[in-house]
């Protein structure tokens, strides 16, 4: 649930849904863009001693014209492939389903952009377990503007306590431990600590848990089958699946795969497919919120930070934007074109640390094999 670069746009969370609208082409298929072989760039990425596994798919328009699978499920060569079709945590791309539920609830009159984080959660000010709740907006939290702290730090995360369950409250409550560092309002800062907050609303209007939030609005209509938010401790990956590795303080590598699910939750708890992914970016793009939705989610997203202006044309010369999450030794990249339709889903699974500066440069590379191959 790190924070991952968005290029052009203003963070991950609020770039969820701009990026998402990858128009649906249609242009015969022989104006369709020239791609690159998946498994051939995928072999490519997990040559790579820092890469256990990866898996990837083409679609265009939704419909998958491509995949690919490389490395093993485990470290050292061990388990075989990793099925092209297996689930995978989608990280903080998550956010985007967050946000999808909180305007819907907006639609339907149950709370405003505007409302304060202490008239809907009064425990978090009472308890003083966020600081200047009073201020805060829900528009501020979407964006990643209130201000609010990161609680995932690796300071205050265990990644190998695999059996200790913390309850959503608990985490926002780490946050205190961190110094806030400007005003309500004033600038772009992300923290996962806001979409944990924004879960908890979630739950407090509809009387419902998260998870079945996403299924009734999201996974159901969309046939999502294989996505799901794991709701039971630990929250395992369901069926043949990669595993990733994590270093402790000594570099031995712990495998990760049983991931504290107390980590996830509505910022970044999701487990899904290409397929699933997909089916969802593209639907966001199209009509899962309407105009008025994504002109009033859309209204209040900060201009971007420096380190992410156009000096850094992303994917393709800027072709592609992309959406990812990633966590402890995995990461999740959904990258899509507006103006082809064309969407390319992978999914890496680690033998390193997930913000080890080499992993991104080499994911990168894999999907430019892909979308935009040499000629």
């Amino acid at each position: 649930m790190d924070r991952v670069k968005v290029i052009g746009l203003a963070g991950l969370a609020c770039a969820m849904l701009t990026l998402s609208a990858t128009t649906p082409a249609t242009a015969a298929a022989t104006d369709r863009p020239r791609l690159g072989d998946v498994q051939k760039a995928l072999t490519e990425l997990a040559k790579s001693s820092k890469v256990v596994g990866a898996i990837g798919a083409v679609y265009i328009d939704g419909k998958k014209i491509d995949k690919g699978s490389a490395g093993t499920r485990l470290l050292n060569d061990k388990g075989g492939k990793i099925p092209a079709g297996a689930r995978f945590r989608a990280g903080s791309q998550t956010k985007a389903m967050t946000q999808v539920v909180i305007m819907k609830l907006v639609s339907e009159g149950k709370l405003s952009l505007d409302d304060k984080l202490s008239d809907l959660l009064p425990e978090v000010a009472e308890k003083d377990l966020v600081e200047r709740a009073d201020e805060i907006t829900v528009e501020q939290m979407i964006h990643h503007t209130s201000g609010i702290p990161n609680w995932f730090t690796p300071a205050l995360i265990d990644y190998l306590d695999f059996t200790t369950y913390y309850p959503p409250m608990e985490l926002v409550k780490r946050s205190r431990a961190v110094a806030r560092t400007q005003d309500p309002g004033e600038k772009f800062s992300y923290s996962n600590t806001n979409y944990y907050l924004l879960g908890l609303i979630i739950e407090d209007l509809t009387d419902h848990s998260v998870a079945a939030e996403f299924e009734r609005r999201i996974f159901d209509p969309l046939h999502m089958d294989d996505t799901y938010l794991p709701v039971t401790f630990p929250g395992r990956i369901k069926g043949p699946h990669g595993h990733s590795y994590y270093p402790d303080k000594n570099g031995e590598l712990h495998d990760v795969d049983r991931f504290n699910m107390s980590y996830g939750y509505a910022a970044g708890g999701v487990i899904s497919t290409t397929d699933d992914l997909s089916a969802f970016h593209l639907a966001l793009g199209k009509d899962l919120l309407t105009k008025e939705e994504k002109d009033a989610l859309n209204a209040g997203r900060p201009a971007p930070p420096p380190s992410e202006e156009p000096s850094d044309k992303g994917v393709c010369g800027g072709e592609y934007g992309s959406v990812a999450g990633s966590a402890p030794s995995f990461k999740a990249i959904t990258y899509g074109s507006r103006d082809t339709g064309v969407q390319f889903v992978v999914s890496v699974t680690l033998g390193t640390a997930h913000n080890d500066p080499a992993v991104e440069p080499l994911i990168k590379q894999a999907a430019e094999a892909v979308l935009c191959p040499e000629e």
